[in-house]
Formats: C-alpha cells, structure tokens, sequence
C-alpha cells in the first residue's frame, strides 16, 4: 500500500490513531505501516509523546503478526548485517531478551563453545544491561569467561564470523540508532512492542536456523506467522528460562520445529535422559564464570544443563540424527576437552585485538 505523504509527526499520528483508538476500534496496523512507524521512532521523526503513547498502546493491544514483520523489515534494511561465505556451515542464531536474565544461571555462551568445538557456526545479538530487567547480557558473560566483544567493528565481527565461525552484534556498536528506544522502556515500565521483534531479528542474512524463545503461547504463534511472512525457513521456537533460549532441565522442554511456517510440536523430557535436575540460580557474575569452567570441564552445577543444551541443538540444527546422538556428542566434547579449546582460541582471538 501506498504510505500517506507529509511530515513524519504527522503521518506518524496516523499510524498512532490505529493502535491507540480503543478496545473497540483499534486496528492492527499493515505491514508496511508498522514498517513505517518503526522508521520514524528510531528516526526520532516522531515526537517523545507520540513514541511513548504508541509503545504502550501497542503492548497493551499486543502486536499482530503482519506488525511485527513489517518492524521486522525496518530492522533487516537499518541494522547491521552479517553473511556467511557460501562454502561455509549455515549458522545457529539465537535470539532472546536483550535485557538479560536475573533469576536463573544463564548456559547459552557453554553452549556456543560446544556447538562451536563441533564446527557449527553461531551468531548472537543483543546490548548492554538494559530496563526492565537489567539482566546479564551476552557481552557481560563472556567478558567474564575472558573474550573481550565489545567496542568492535562490525567487520571485525564479520571476520570472527568467517575465521572462527562464532559471532556476537553488540547493539550499541553495530545498530545505534536503536538505542534511541531505550529510555522509553525505563519510563514506561514494561517491555515495548521492540522487545517481542528482538526474539524474531537476526543480523544474519541468508540461510540459517533461527532459535527464538518466548513466555507466553500467544507470542509464539505471532512468531510463527510473522516469521513465516518475513521468509524465515528454518526455526526452532523455545519456551525457555526467563523468555530465552536456554532449554530447562527441571522441567518438560515446550518447543517447535517450525519449516517454511509449518509447526511441529516437540515436547522433549529431560529426565528420559537424565538430565533431570533443579535449574541453577543466577547469583553474581563471578560465581557464574566459576561454574562456566567447571562445566567445560564436564563437572560442576551447570553440567547437566550444558550437556542437555548441547546435545539438544546439535540436534535442532541437523549435526546428529537423534537427541540421543546429539547428547552423545556433547558428552564426548565436553569429556575430552574441546569445548575449553575453544574458548581458550576466543580468548587469545581477543587479546590480539586489544593489541593492535
């Protein structure tokens, strides 16, 4: 369709008059106008009263799938894009809160360094401690395991991609203009509409397997549309801890294997594998990076919940013909060593940045 001419506070007000008109006579706006509206925020076109009342009325009615593809869209066209050479292993991408966890202790960064020490290729995003939660962040956690990712280029980025198949998008560093939602989300209190499209973007572009995690079952089939409509082919989706990607072990696994838009549910049972266990408690960040490299080391608090996640997207990314298999895998690197090799290579992989 064709988007209304004028400035942008004013076409903005369009768009803001859809969503915020009522219980009764809202309406969800089109793709390309969600896409639109997105634009001028993080363009600041539209005004700090027109943000915030469109973000929270936006929440508050929930965003319809075509929204969220056409935000969706705004970010693939402003926001940093990584691509994989084409003899290259198409990456795992994992998308989950950008503001952090708080509650349990988070395995996703044990989990790249294994699927990594298998030769699969991995991409992250996401920023600094940021409202509501200001949970630990991926940059956070892997500082703490001695790699240094903030303050890089995105070339840099595009080469540790490349060289070393891993790859984290800092937001402040590489898409800086979408730090400019970020004070709305301290004054408003609640996670914006930005929030839910954060578990559906990658900066990866090309093929790809992209997990996304979520809370409440709504949300994940929003996501199964809007990503089906923004030609995403290959997902997993993820009731993880606290919204993310990291797969409980004391409780059933709720995911699904989603293909060109086409669910299947997956209820995987951790205790079938013995990998039944209380999931472990976020409590400082030093404590955590002790734990980390015990369950390199195959022991420690986190081992079981390493080996359950490992073993479970080696499977979801097609790297062992069974969950069975996949845990196998993950046992064995984890036993001999890999996984800590690895991590050992980011580390010096840092410090040779911070030199230059």
């Amino acid at each position: 369709m064709t988007i209304a001419e004028g400035s942008g506070k004013e076409r903005f007000k369009s768009h803001l008059r859809k969503v915020g008109s009522g219980e009764h006579t809202s309406k969800g706006l089109s793709r390309e106008e969600a896409a639109e509206a997105l634009d001028l925020m993080l363009h600041q076109e539209a005004t700090p009263a027109q943000i915030g009342a469109f973000l929270i009325a936006h929440r508050i009615r929930r965003p319809e799938p075509q929204e969220l593809t056409g935000m969706l869209d705004t970010y693939r066209q402003l926001g940093p894009k990584l691509h994989s050479k084409t003899d290259h292993m198409a990456p795992v991408c994992f998308c989950m809160p950008f503001d952090g966890r708080t509650r349990t202790a988070p395995v996703y960064p044990l989990t790249t360094l294994v699927l990594m020490a298998l030769g699969q290729p991995v991409v992250l995003q996401g920023g600094d401690r940021m409202p509501i939660k200001y949970g630990i962040t991926a940059i956070d956690l892997f500082r703490e395991l001695g790699v240094e990712l903030g303050g890089l280029p995105l070339g840099t980025v595009q080469d540790g991609l490349d060289n070393n198949g891993f790859a984290l998008v800092h937001q402040p560093d590489h898409f800086a203009i979408a730090e400019s939602l970020i004070t709305y989300r301290e004054e408003l209190g609640k996670r914006p509409p930005v929030a839910s499209l954060e578990l559906l973007w990658t900066p990866h572009q090309g093929e790809h397997l992209l997990i996304s995690g979520f809370v409440h079952p709504p949300t994940e089939s929003r996501a199964w549309e809007a990503l089906r409509l923004a030609g995403e082919a290959k997902v997993i989706t993820v009731k993880g801890l606290e919204g993310g990607t990291d797969l409980p072990i004391g409780r059933a696994c709720i995911t699904a294997r989603v293909n060109h838009g086409r669910a299947q549910r997956l209820i995987l049972h951790p205790r079938d594998h013995d990998c039944h266990a209380r999931d472990l408690e976020w409590t400082d960040p030093a404590t955590w990076a002790q734990q980390a490299l015990e369950a390199l080391n195959n022991s420690g608090p986190l081992s079981t919940a390493l080996r359950w996640n490992a073993g479970a997207y080696l499977w979801f990314a097609g790297r062992s013909a069974t969950l069975e298999a996949g845990l196998e895998r993950a046992q064995e690197v984890l036993q001999n060593g890999t996984a800590l090799t690895v991590l050992h290579q980011l580390q010096s992989w840092s410090k040779a940045l911070a030199m230059r």
